[in-house]
C-alpha cells in the first residue's frame, strides 16, 4: 500500500521540478528590426551644405519627420532579441532652411550582421 502512495507523492513533487518537460519547448520568437539601418559610411558621407534631397538618397526617408521640428531628420533603428537587451542607434540631421548644418549620433557598423538567435532553455 505504502508503494501506491509514493507514485502519486514522486509525480507531484517531479511536477515541481526544474526539470519539467514543459519548459523544454519554447514558442519561437522573431528577431524584431524596426527604423532605417544607417550604416557609420553612409553617415559619413553627409557633409555640411548638402541638400534635402541628397541626404535622402545617402540615408534614405527618415523615420521621423516632424512638422513642428522641419529643420531636424531622425533616423532611428532598434533591434529586440530573445533573450538580449535591444540595441537602438539614433542619427540626427539638422537642416538649415534646405541645407544640412550637422549630423549627430552614430549609424551602424559597416560590416553589422545581427546575431543568430539562440533559443534560451528556461
Amino acid at each position: 500500500m505504502n508503494k501506491i502512495l509514493m507514485i502519486p507523492a514522486l509525480l507531484f513533487v517531479a511536477g515541481c521540478s526544474s526539470m519539467n518537460p514543459i519548459n523544454w519547448f519554447t514558442p519561437h520568437r522573431m528577431v524584431i528590426e524596426q527604423g532605417n539601418e544607417v550604416s557609420e559610411a553612409s553617415v559619413l558621407k553627409v557633409k555640411p551644405g548638402m541638400t534635402r534631397n541628397q541626404v535622402r538618397f545617402l540615408l534614405g526617408t527618415p523615420l521621423l519627420a516632424d512638422p513642428f521640428h522641419a529643420n531636424r531628420w531622425d533616423y532611428k533603428y532598434v533591434l529586440e532579441r530573445q533573450g538580449k537587451p535591444a540595441e537602438e542607434r539614433l542619427v540626427t540631421v539638422i537642416f538649415n532652411a534646405d541645407s544640412v548644418v550637422s549630423v549627430e549620433g552614430q549609424g551602424l557598423p559597416d560590416n553589422y550582421v545581427p546575431a543568430p538567435i539562440i533559443p534560451s532553455k528556461n
